[in-house]
């Protein structure tokens, strides 16, 4: 099987060629209205996807959770999507001289032995008062919550 080939030879498929493959690819009619430009690279992917395997679950449970943030979000100028953080990382943040650490599950988090759903009850635990969680650790700024390149 020729990937490379057979997808560089898209560009010389008629428009009935790529509708004939699209249906052979997809098992539905292409849509109307959609333009070449956008056809051959759908196309490309669905080849390479039938080669090397999809998207494994968690990726694309990940990319409907974005979308769904994007969605909600919609009406906003800045669409900022909720990231999950991956099980295992510890948080650590210093409260007036106190050094306070977080580990991340699969289903939520602890601190100090006992389980919590959310950073914000956790945020509300060590100062008293109502705290975004993400905030309160430092989440909310990019830098921080991407990995360090090493």
């Amino acid at each position: 099987m020729d990937i490379p080939g057979e997808i560089g030879q898209l560009h010389a498929l008629s428009r009935k060629q790529l509708q004939i493959l699209w249906q052979k690819l997809y098992g539905r009619a292409l849509p109307l209205g959609i333009r070449r430009e956008i056809v051959i690279p759908f196309l490309a992917y669905k080849i390479q996807e039938r080669a090397h395997g999809g998207l494994k679950p968690w990726t694309r449970s990940e990319l409907r959770r974005i979308a769904r943030g994007l969605e909600r979000r919609a009406g906003s100028a800045e669409p900022g999507t909720q990231r999950r953080i991956k099980p295992g990382t510890r948080l650590i943040r210093q409260w007036r001289g106190e050094t306070h650490e977080v580990a991340v599950g699969e289903s939520g988090f602890e601190y100090r032995g006992a389980g919590y759903r959310s950073l914000s009850e956790i945020a509300r635990k060590i100062t008293g008062t109502r705290w975004s969680g993400p905030a309160f650790f430092g989440l909310n700024d990019v830098k921080a919550i991407q990995p360090s390149q090493q």
